[in-house]
């Protein structure tokens, strides 16, 4: 006797027997009993979810000849029950859409269709893939899917609900076929097992539940290639050896080696994985899935019920996610994303693939935005991505500045950072550009006085002053010029005693003590704007102003390079 596939042998029969669509079973098992079986209906669900077998036990439902009406159990032993099983009654006619799409067998279908049935009550058309026929095809049917003959009933099944047209959706009850989850093909795929009388490792059945992607015909399709296999007893080695999928332990140690900031054991790690034949895109994917799974215990707990995997994998999981936190998880999952789709197109994927591993494992050499504020704000270090580092001085490098010379007087008084605003709305108003009143050497000079800054205070302190040029010295006063673009620039220098640094280094190269005193080069407006129209490169403004951007500037003496939209 032929071999019968499982996804074939354990096939439902009843509306009881349906896996994982439950609702839909009990709503037609109530329409049967109340008598108001609608005369069209659309099934709607990803490939292998039970649309076409219950599209089947609806068939049987109504046209059992064991019972005299339409019944919710039918036997599945008279002679119309078995035939529809095997697609081979009729009064139960079977179509594929897909080859059958054209008008002229859909007007075949529909002058049939007033013919009564040879023995059962209904004549029944299950369209499988229905939304493959054409737009002229949909439209002969029309007309009689509205008013079809008493003895007519039509069941439409499609996997791509939005290509069928809205007026054959207007005459269906729709129904959407859910995902089936992983715990529940699980618990199908054991009793099957054991029915088979097969034996199999726990660790097995999870992977395989998810790997099917909420088909329950693809988990049994899974498992019969295991099975055939002839393995004694099926265990996860196998999914590695015949399914390709990555090695569980495997994919554990290289998020381990990222978690400690091992460096050489991650790309050990990832060459590990390499060496199974698993390709660049595969081990993305794996590492997704696996920080996945991590983040949700790192938010929900180890009780949670949203990731699946058995008790000791939950175990360990939890506790390596303690290793990290949220926003170093979610960043990983995001760029992990990028990363499959930068390696799908490049010529050097494992080049990619090593650098982005070794920028997770080394981000503890990254500053977060948590830490860097409480660094700059003289606290505690905030957690960071990985384990605490060593505590360090907290804000060093303030402290490192320049003392300021013994005989410069004051500086003018760092300004109190203001409140946020819009950048067009600031109350600093700008002055009018007037001819420069400073000494020709200064000016000459100023090149060598930025860098001068830079060596002192740190490129980012030279950053912010790019662009600027002495106006006027007057009274010991130097005036420095920023253009209206450059106002967030002006406003740091200004702020946590930059301006006493800069007037430091200044006076030292003048040999007299100057104090400092910022201001903006008023541009014309274009007309009609009334000085209230946002000006070009309003996005970089706006994020320059961002508190977080502020303080990783500040914090960290860095200057912009560049802003890249995500």
């Amino acid at each position: 006797m032929a071999y019968t596939v499982l996804a074939r042998k354990y096939r439902s029969q009843t509306f009881d027997d349906v896996v994982g669509q439950d609702p839909i079973a009990k709503t037609l098992k109530n329409a049967i009993e109340m008598g108001r079986v609608a005369h069209a209906y659309l099934f709607t669900g990803t490939r292998g979810v039970g649309k076409t077998t219950m599209a089947r036990i609806l068939a049987k439902a109504l046209n059992c000849l064991e019972f005299d009406q339409p019944t919710t159990t039918p036997c599945c032993k008279c002679g119309s029950c078995v035939a529809i099983n095997t697609g081979e009654d009729i009064d139960v006619i079977e179509i594929d859409g897909a080859s059958n799409n054209r008008v002229d067998e859909i007007r075949e279908l529909r002058e049939n269709a007033i013919y009564r049935p040879a023995r059962a009550r209904y004549k029944i058309y299950i369209i499988d893939e229905v939304h493959m026929l054409t737009t002229q095809a949909f439209n002969a049917l029309l007309k009689t899917l509205e008013e079809p003959p008493e003895h007519v009933k039509f069941i439409f099944a499609t996997t791509e609900p939005n290509k069928v047209i809205a007026t054959i959706q207007s005459r269906c009850q729709r129904f959407d076929f859910s995902n089936i989850s992983p715990k529940t093909i699980a618990e199908q795929l054991k009793f099957i097992l054991k029915q088979e009388k097969i034996k199999y490792e726990e660790d097995l059945i999870l992977p395989v539940a998810r790997m099917a992607n909420g088909s329950m015909r693809d988990a049994l399709s899974l498992l019969d290639r295991l099975i055939s296999t002839g393995e004694k007893v099926l265990s996860a080695k196998l999914l590695e050896e015949y399914l390709g999928q990555p090695n569980a332990e495997k994919v554990h140690r290289l998020i381990e080696r990222i978690a400690d900031g091992d460096a050489a054991g991650t790309l050990t790690a990832a060459e590990d994985l390499i060496c199974t034949g698993l390709g660049e895109v595969q081990i993305v994917d794996a590492l997704i899935e696996s920080m996945r799974d991590l983040l949700v215990l790192r938010s929900a707990g180890k009780d949670t019920d949203l990731v699946i995997l058995t008790a000791e994998q939950k175990e360990r999981a939890g506790a390596l996610a303690q290793k990290f936190d949220a926003a170093a998880l979610i960043y990983n999952i995001t760029a992990l994303e990028k990363l499959r789709w930068a390696i799908r197109n490049s010529d050097t994927p494992r080049a990619l693939l090593d650098a982005s591993l070794l920028r997770f494992a080394l981000s503890e050499h990254f500053m977060n935005v948590d830490e860097l504020i409480s660094r700059v704000q003289g606290g505690a270090p905030a957690p960071v991505k990985k384990k605490v580092p060593i505590e360090t001085e907290p804000a060093a490098r303030t402290s490192a500045a320049p003392a300021h010379p013994a005989s410069a007087a004051p500086a003018v008084a760092a300004q109190e950072e203001p409140e946020p605003q819009e950048p067009w709305q600031l109350t600093a108003e700008p002055v009018e550009r007037r001819a420069p009143a400073a000494p020709a050497d200064l000016i000459e000079a100023w090149p060598e006085i930025l860098a001068a800054i830079g060596a002192r205070l740190g490129n980012g302190t030279a950053g912010l002053m790019t662009g600027s040029a002495p106006r006027e010295l007057k009274d010991n006063v130097l005036t420095i010029d920023f253009p209206t673009g450059n106002r967030l620039q002006k406003q740091m220098c200004e702020s946590n005693g930059r301006a006493d640094q800069i007037a430091a280094v200044v006076s030292e190269h003048l040999g007299r003590p100057v104090r400092i005193r910022f201001e903006m080069i008023a541009e014309p407006q274009s007309e009609g704007t009334n000085g209230r129209e946002k000006p070009s490169g309003q996005n970089r403004r706006e994020i320059l102003n961002d508190p977080a951007v502020k303080t990783v500037l500040l914090g960290l003496d860095a200057t912009i390079t560049g802003i890249e939209e995500a």
